[in-house]
């Protein structure tokens, strides 16, 4: 196991120098660079540029040395803790961050607890009623809730909640606690106006989580185990606990790899719509604007998630299935 364990973080590190590559690369593919675009900008109003100013941040930033330098001053910062300075919002990327990355995984996480919640129950009722009415009626809401596109479904949330319920989503706060230290007062605040981003990017994943939960448990349900533990009388629900449940809950610990960097990103077209301060359209707008070491830094980030989360998930796919082998070879 421990050999397993290292030999997979050894195999990180050329994944992160490539994925590196491959972001630094495609950040760079756009013609010109933020200052370029900022220049063009200005002048595209009316405004005089400083072209002092201009030539002295090309040169702070090393915007004006060729491209593999470039990206080993980025490459490098990282690895110190640096992670460059937003050119956009004239700050240090980590200060950039702050506040939507916290907001972004109280999102986040009341969104997978919310989706479990509902998924587990209405799953395996579907499996163990199958072609009952109950079935059906499931069924249909989790076909409506897979076809009905989430930024529709913010919009039209967001319409009953501030016309029925009085509340702004907005900001994701009262207006009072924009901008200031955390306290008890506004975690309640976030958490009383996060229900409607936990609804709506919820119910697609709620609605698919659902029907793949009742596939994969009534294939587990026709097996000719359950059928001879059934037989030999053991209870319904203990048979369904400690076989088919176990061996259909695969699916949920393989997508630990993907929820990892979820959490962090977010819904990003949601965020959008419902103008949260998450991280997502962060990102969104360093991508447009070649905001470089914010949108590099941040989808390294997600990068060292994913790498990390796939590690979790084959371990835990062990400790849940003992046929699952970490290694290849035929067991004898």
């Amino acid at each position: 196991m421990l050999r397993y364990i290292v030999k997979r973080v050894l195999l990180m590190i050329p994944t992160l120098i490539a994925v590196s590559v491959i972001v630094f690369t495609i950040i760079q593919l756009p013609p010109g660079n933020y200052l370029e675009s900022y220049i063009a900008e200005l002048q595209a109003q009316g405004e005089t540029v400083d072209q002092q100013k201009v030539d002295f941040l090309r040169q702070y930033y090393g915007l004006d040395k060729p491209l593999p330098q470039q990206y080993l001053r980025w490459a490098g910062g990282m690895l110190k803790g640096d992670f460059g300075y937003s050119f956009e919002f004239n700050m240090p990327v980590t200060k950039v961050v702050g506040d939507r990355m916290f907001l972004t995984i109280i999102i986040s996480l009341v969104t997978v607890l919310f989706t479990w919640a509902i998924a587990f129950p209405i799953g395996i009722y579907s499996a163990t009623h199958q072609y009952s009415w109950g079935d059906y009626g499931l069924s249909l809401l989790g076909f409506l809730g897979i076809a009905i596109p989430n930024f529709m479904l913010a919009l039209i949330m967001m319409y009953v909640a501030n016309v029925y319920f009085g509340t702004s989503i907005g900001g994701l706060m009262d207006p009072q606690y924009i901008g200031k230290p955390w306290t008890w007062d506004k975690l309640m605040s976030v958490l009383a106006h996060s229900w409607i981003p936990v609804v709506v990017i919820g119910t697609g994943g709620t609605a698919g989580m659902i029907r793949r939960l009742r596939a994969n448990l009534l294939d587990e349900l026709k097996k000719q185990y359950v059928v001879t533990a059934r037989a030999k009388g053991l209870p319904p629900g203990k048979l369904l606990r400690k076989y088919p449940l176990r061996m259909a809950l695969n699916f949920f610990v393989s997508d630990i790899g993907s929820l990892l960097p979820q959490i962090i990103s977010g819904a990003e077209i949601t965020a959008v719509v419902l103008s949260l301060p998450t991280t997502g359209p962060m990102l969104l707008a360093a991508l447009k604007s070649q905001d470089m070491y914010l949108a590099g830094s941040f989808l390294m980030f997600l990068a060292v998630l994913i790498v990390i989360g796939v590690l979790v998930s084959d371990l835990a796919l062990m400790a849940l299935d003992p046929r699952i082998r970490l290694t290849g070879g035929i067991s004898r």
